[in-house]
């Protein structure tokens, strides 16, 4: 937290399923990237399961800080798999702010934004149960049509411990409306804790730009990374230093390739014109991809 209080913007990766793990959280973080989240995970299974422990949540030295975000709905589940990360990260997040229909179907994500109660119980847990000096508890959330409500509920997490909070400036209906910077900005000026913006930031500009419009103290980016991982660096477009950064990465680590052929996908989007995109995307082989990449791009 205390990187909070630096003045300076704080540059945070977003939780993402099936992106924000280990791998390219080691490539964002040489590209001035401050702070990742690992993907949303299910603190009922994580706590219960073994397999699922072992494949949801990996982690190395280098790696932090590190923020580990569950979904929950029940306090006690939380609490015990904070327990669980607790020696491997920095914080936990509760997600209070995911719209998907299976995770408001479960009780998780943004229908919390509805049961500040439940919220404060989780934080309240949590903070007794993991005394380690330092560990976070935040919450990532989506605003209401009634930003009240909103202000209220953060007032509320503030008063329970929370560490700071996410706020995505969108309404959990809304999918690709434009961000609500201005109730980021209320929210802001109404707490005393750190408070992050997310939502549509593409480049290190317009971070910058949602950063002073909102007064928060960081900014969170989903998409924009994926795009670009160097985007924090102020690249416009993704170097080829960044992608040859990523095989390199991903090989040492043994990244699924599926995974890393999508992230390859995304990063070139911008720099690949529609033909090479058919070629690179029908490509399904690891080898092969190196094989593309040094024909195209040399090293």
């Amino acid at each position: 937290i205390e990187m909070f209080h630096s003045g300076q913007l704080v540059k945070v990766c977003a939780p993402m399923v099936r992106y924000s793990k280990l791998a390219f959280r080691t490539l964002v973080r040489k590209y001035s990237c401050d702070l990742c989240y690992t993907p949303m995970i299910v603190a009922a299974d994580f706590v219960k399961s073994i397999k699922a422990r072992d494949s949801e949540f990996t982690t190395n030295q280098g790696d932090c800080p590190l923020i580990v975000q569950f979904a929950a709905n029940d306090a006690r589940l939380l609490s015990d798999a904070a327990r669980i990360v607790c020696p491997y990260a920095n914080g936990i997040d509760i997600n209070c702010g995911c719209p998907q229909r299976w995770a408001m179907a479960e009780g998780y994500g943004a229908c919390l934004i509805n049961k500040p109660e439940l919220v404060r119980d989780m934080v309240k847990q949590v903070r007794n149960q993991v005394e380690t000096p330092g560990f976070s508890v935040s919450i990532k959330i989506r605003i209401h049509d009634d930003l009240k409500r909103t202000v209220d509920l953060c007032r509320k997490a503030e008063a329970t411990g929370v560490s700071w909070i996410t706020v995505h400036g969108r309404t959990a209906e809304e999918r690709h409306q434009p961000v609500h910077y201005d109730s980021i900005k209320i929210i802001k000026e109404n707490m005393s804790i750190p408070v992050i913006a997310n939502g549509d930031i593409r480049s290190l500009k317009e971070a910058e730009n949602v950063w002073q419009i909102t007064g928060t103290d960081g900014v969170m980016v989903a998409r924009g990374l994926l795009a670009n991982p160097a985007m924090f660096a102020g690249y416009e477009e993704t170097p080829l230093k960044c992608i040859w950064d990523w095989v390199d990465i991903a090989l040492e680590l043994g990244t699924p390739y599926m995974c890393f052929h999508q992230h390859l996908m995304y990063m070139m989007e911008k720099i690949t014109s529609r033909q090479e995109k058919r070629v690179f995307n029908a490509l399904s082989s690891t080898s092969a991809i190196i094989d593309y990449l040094t024909d195209h791009y040399g090293i």
